[in-house]
């Protein structure tokens, strides 16, 4: 297996370390981000005047030529399977597809298979550049199993870079679409009561805590305040069914995109989201405030309800803005069809 040599020679003004400066100075084609460019340095792979550097923190002086050993791409030991992939967008450093509710993102000890990034392996058939040097899949975030909805993908190191920066500076327009429990009725003196509960204009409930992992159960998420990473949900009512409501159809925009966020938030406020195991509970239905085939039909939803409805972000790569909108899927139209009556 041969290195793809770049020597890049630092521009005026370097910054003060040898990571920043060749992150600034490393040809656009390489597509090296300073993540990967710091761990090709800790693997010494970069060198100056023949000699090898592995301090990330080096000093660097206008004029100075760095040599950066780049390896061939590897082979991914994610098996690649021929499974049903809804493609929305993809070009050469991206895509975005419609994931199913069912289906994981990413092999896990207990899904080695039959996940997404088993179908996206496939799906490029070797034409794939490789994230951190791996011939995979970028994923720069993820949808719980049972949760359907867009999810944007990356293709290249710098595709990869350029997303995670923008999904870390929060702001990635991310909106969902849910059914929960109940009337979440921003004029309630309950709801209002919530901690971490308030409203802002346009009827908009935002809820702000800190989510970490639940002290008693590992496997959920819990509401905290002070302790966790700092999570923020707005939601706003768009349809209520039943007389008197009995169950809501909301949006909720993410601010933060924090593990399981919006089924802790709504839960957290009172209205968890049908079909939720873990957080939404069991609601009894008032008597005649729903067709008795909504109320069947509620209890036999056999997932959360949440689906992610809209993908924004601007395109690492040319800046322009990609802006998707998917529909509910079947079993949500269904879901809703019912409620209606």
């Amino acid at each position: 297996m041969s290195d793809l040599i770049f020597r890049v020679t630092i521009g005026a003004s370097p910054p003060s370390r040898l990571d920043k400066a060749l992150a600034r100075d490393v040809p656009e084609e390489a597509a090296l981000s300073r993540t990967r460019l710091a761990r090709l340095i800790d693997e010494g792979a970069v060198r100056r005047g023949g000699a090898v550097v592995t301090n990330p923190k080096a000093d660097v002086a206008e004029g100075d030529v760095i040599e950066v050993a780049v390896p061939e791409v590897v082979e991914s030991h994610i098996m690649a399977e021929n499974l049903p992939l809804d493609v929305r967008f993809e070009d050469d450093d991206l895509i975005v597809v419609m994931k199913p509710a069912g289906m994981v993102v990413h092999p896990a000890p207990g899904t080695p298979s039959g996940t997404l990034v088993n179908a996206l392996l496939y799906h490029f058939d070797g034409h794939l550049s490789g994230v951190g040097g791996v011939g995979r899949p970028g994923i720069v975030h993820r949808i719980d199993k049972d949760t359907s909805g867009l999810l944007v993908v990356a293709k290249s190191d710098r595709a990869h870079h350029g997303l995670a920066d923008q999904f870390a500076a929060h702001s990635v327009e991310r909106v969902y679409q849910a059914l929960v429990h109940g009337h979440p009725d921003p004029g309630d003196p309950r709801l209002r009561g919530v901690r971490g509960v308030s409203i802002e204009p346009g009827a908009v409930i935002k809820i702000t805590s800190d989510l970490a992992r639940h002290k008693s159960d590992r496997q959920k998420q819990a509401v905290f305040f002070g302790h966790g990473k700092h999570a923020v949900t707005r939601a706003r009512v768009i349809e209520t069914f039943g007389a008197p409501p009995q169950v809501s159809l909301v949006e909720c925009r993410l601010e933060t995109g924090r593990t399981h966020q919006i089924r802790v938030h709504m839960a957290h406020a009172g209205h968890g989201l049908v079909g939720d195991p873990v957080y939404g509970g069991q609601r009894k239905v008032a008597k005649g405030a729903l067709p008795d085939r909504a109320r069947a039909g509620l209890g036999a939803f056999d997932r959360q309800a949440l689906h992610a409805a809209v993908l924004g972000f601007s395109h690492p790569v040319s800046s322009e803005t990609v802006r998707l909108v998917a529909a509910l899927p079947q079993d949500m139209t269904d879901m809703i069809a019912q409620l209606r009556g």
